[in-house]
């Protein structure tokens, strides 16, 4: 019985360990990323798929994105104080999605202002009970409404947030991958920090507007960034190259479901015929390209 209580106690705490502890690359002075898997988010993964990480000012830590679960959180948290002894001043949401939010109540605490688009709270309040149900059915996590840290600031267009001798500025976008997607830019190093308006291996997913996502996109390969950190894949070095993948995905939609709509053609046949040339350019393709093209179906059938 001794013997059994001891197994059983090493496991918990091996478990334990594992939970706690996060690994993250500093890709750029001062800036450090958790890197993600390409997978589902499932009962094996509790949803912890997506880019997080943090970047640390003389004074203070900005978080950005905290993960997706409670348990990734707190293993983030603890990779910030092993990191730095800089508090963490602000945790940065740049979207709705469970994989980026989840891990929000880590940080909850005095000193910490939550920070998000000026349409995330309306997100997080209008998919809030229907998130919680899913964590439960699909992750194998009980989350409650305390688990939803809605933003203490909201961006409208751009804010300037300083750590230190190091100057962030926020840029809130129209719609694209979401409707309240947030950018980030160190300007210390050059850094973006894009989140899911930038896929890389990974299929990229339309949740807001496919023409406004491409928008968006026109408007960032016009710039020059050092380095960019997508939600999903690794970082990019090469700005504006690294993002040709996902504007042809895109593009292709675009013009493919056009010329269907054109033809007279309905969404059924679209949903078997459009974007496969991309089929194997991308992982996690069979598992959302068809709802990318329901999605963009819905938003081109009505354009002028």
């Amino acid at each position: 019985m001794k013997k059994q209580l001891f197994f059983f106690f090493v496991l918990a705490l091996f478990s334990f360990r594992a939970m706690s502890e996060l690994t993250v690359s500093e890709v750029a002075p001062g800036v450090y990323v958790h890197f993600g898997q390409h997978q589902l988010p499932d009962a094996v993964n509790q949803g912890a798929i997506a880019n997080i990480g943090f970047i640390v000012g003389d004074s203070c830590v900005a978080v950005i994105d905290t993960g997706g679960n409670p348990a990734q959180g707190y293993a983030l948290k603890a990779a910030v104080e092993k990191t730095t002894n800089k508090p963490v001043c602000y945790v940065i949401n740049t979207h709705v999605h469970p994989d980026h939010i989840y891990g929000n109540i880590a940080f909850k605490q005095k000193g910490v202002k939550f920070i998000g688009h000026q349409k995330l709270a309306r997100a997080m309040s209008a998919r809030g009970d229907y998130y919680i149900a899913k964590a439960a059915e699909q992750l194998d996590i009980k989350l409650t409404a305390k688990h939803l840290i809605f933003p203490d600031i909201a961006v409208k267009k751009h804010m300037a947030i300083d750590l230190g001798g190091r100057k962030l500025i926020l840029t809130a976008h129209p719609t694209a991958h979401t409707d309240n997607d947030l950018t980030v830019l160190d300007k210390q190093t050059n850094t973006l920090w894009l989140s899911d308006l930038l896929f890389l291996e990974h299929l990229p997913v339309i949740d807001g507007s496919l023409k406004g996502w491409l928008r968006v996109l026109q408007g960032l390969e016009k710039q020059k960034y050092k380095t960019v950190i997508p939600g999903h894949g690794a970082i990019v070095t090469d700005w504006p190259t690294g993002l040709l993948a996902e504007q042809r995905y895109l593009q292709t939609l675009l013009t493919e479901i056009r010329g269907m709509l054109a033809e007279g053609r309905f969404l059924e046949e679209a949903i078997e015929l459009v974007g496969y040339s991309e089929k194997d350019k991308w992982q996690l393709f069979e598992q959302f390209h068809k709802r990318n093209v329901t999605t963009a179906f819905a938003e081109l059938e009505w354009e002028d």
